[in-house]
């Protein structure tokens, strides 16, 4: 069977740098080792397609989705950034503060990095270039900060891990809290000694009035992460259930309050979600064939072995995150999800490592991934909101991926931070 395991890694790295889609690789690869290396019938390959994407918890991702499309459709994304930017607006390098908190409240909404680059890096790139910003590090930022996404509550990667791992998604979603707010203060303080040092500019201040009226103005978005943790964690919904829910909610706060959403908008908003969404699971589909052929050749009783040859639990953690760091740099992060995750549970659960504390840290480092070059697809969405070379916004973030990293190696060493609040609910 090792054979097949080489094989199986050398296609799919072939197939990769000629160019082909990771999903396409994934199955290409998969395919054709089942049909020349093993004796497994064909209907094999159908089965764990479905079986991949089976599961009433990953309804949740084309929800979330969904939501966030509803709100970013409705102008929902103007109000936050509008709030984020009159709280910081006398800060140095204001902009860029606004655009890290910004963040933090879109990602109660999305749990997408992708999504969070898109709708609000729209906004934000724009503003920061009309007050004088260079267009780079507009966009650097941007792609900076979207890495909070899928940290802070709700989380598609989270709910992703959670059907994998078999653990609590209130849980995970507790965990990510500490570590999202730290990833903030990380980025926000580069940016303001970037921001000293460049002489970037910053708002007048305004009136505590004036910052009242913005709040409520944007306080029911602002909301969502706490509802979307309170029902789940009170057991009034499932996250597929609160995922449904958060679509009802945002179409009401559109149509119906605000009034900014038009019923033209929903065959575009629909196409959008369907792609977004489609794609996801497409991978997440191919990805576990690819994770079954690993299985069968044995990479699960390697990955074990090696972890035993280990002298300590934290240069495990290290060996992982590095490995992790690494691929994330060239592939996309639910796929690597998908096919990682199945054979570390096992060994991190046989280290006594806690479950919860280990799905934040893989799902943050994939998503520092996301924003590294040479490949993150994070840079690529960016890169084509601003209207940037792509080699251009990938020096241009180069300054805030040590920041990023010093942020993993924190949580990594101190679990706490993730442990903590989710303790106080058991």
């Amino acid at each position: 069977m090792q054979f097949s395991l080489i094989l199986l890694i050398f296609l799919f790295i072939i197939l990769v740098v000629l160019g082909m889609p990771i999903a396409m690789g994934l199955a290409l690869s998969g395919l054709t080792v089942i049909m020349f290396t093993m004796d497994i019938p064909l209907y094999i390959i159908l089965e764990r397609l479905l079986l991949g994407v089976d599961s009433h918890l990953l309804m949740a991702i084309p929800l979330f989705v969904l939501a966030a499309n509803v709100m970013n459709y409705s102008g929902v994304t103007d109000r936050i950034f509008g709030f984020a930017r009159v709280l910081v607006g006398t800060l140095p390098g204001a902009l860029g503060h606004a655009n890290v908190l910004a963040s933090v409240i879109f990602a109660g909404m999305s749990g997408s990095a992708i999504a969070d680059s898109a709708a609000l890096g729209k906004i934000e790139i724009k503003s920061m270039k009309e007050q004088g910003y260079p267009t780079e590090y507009a966009a650097a930022i941007t792609c900076a900060s979207a890495t909070i996404g899928p940290i802070f509550p709700p989380s598609i990667p989270l709910v992703i891990y959670a059907g994998i791992a078999g653990q609590s998604v209130g849980a995970l979603f507790l965990g990510g809290v500490f570590p999202g707010l730290l990833i903030a203060l990380t980025l926000m303080l580069i940016n303001h000694f970037i921001a000293k040092k460049r002489n970037y500019p910053r708002d007048e201040a305004i009136s505590p009035k004036q910052i009242l009226k913005y709040l409520w103005g944007s306080l029911l978005p602002i909301l969502t992460p706490v509802f979307i943790l309170v029902s789940i964690l009170m057991g009034l919904f499932t996250p597929t259930e609160v995922a449904a829910f958060t679509v009802l909610y945002a179409f009401v706060l559109g149509f119906f309050i605000y009034r900014s959403f038009k019923l033209s908008m929903i065959p575009k908003m629909l196409v959008e979600t369907i792609v977004t969404s489609g794609v996801a699971l497409f991978i997440i589909a191919t990805a576990s064939i690819f994770s079954w052929v690993l299985l069968v050749g044995g990479l699960g009783t390697a990955i074990t072995e090696f972890a035993a040859n280990m002298p300590s639990t934290i240069i495990f953690l290290i060996v992982i995150n590095v490995i992790l760091l690494l691929l994330g740099m060239v592939m996309e992060s639910t796929a690597i999800l998908m096919i990682v995750t199945p054979f570390l549970i096992p060994v991190a659960t046989l280290l006594g490592i806690d479950l919860v504390h280990f799905g934040v840290m893989i799902v943050l480092n994939l998503m520092i991934g996301l924003s590294t070059p040479p490949f993150g697809l994070g840079l690529f969405t960016v890169s084509q909101v601003a209207e940037l070379p792509i080699e251009s916004t990938a020096k241009a973030i180069l300054p805030f991926i040590p920041v990023l990293i010093i942020a993993l190696i924190i949580i990594v060493f101190v679990p706490q931070i993730v442990t903590w609040l989710p303790s106080m609910i058991k």
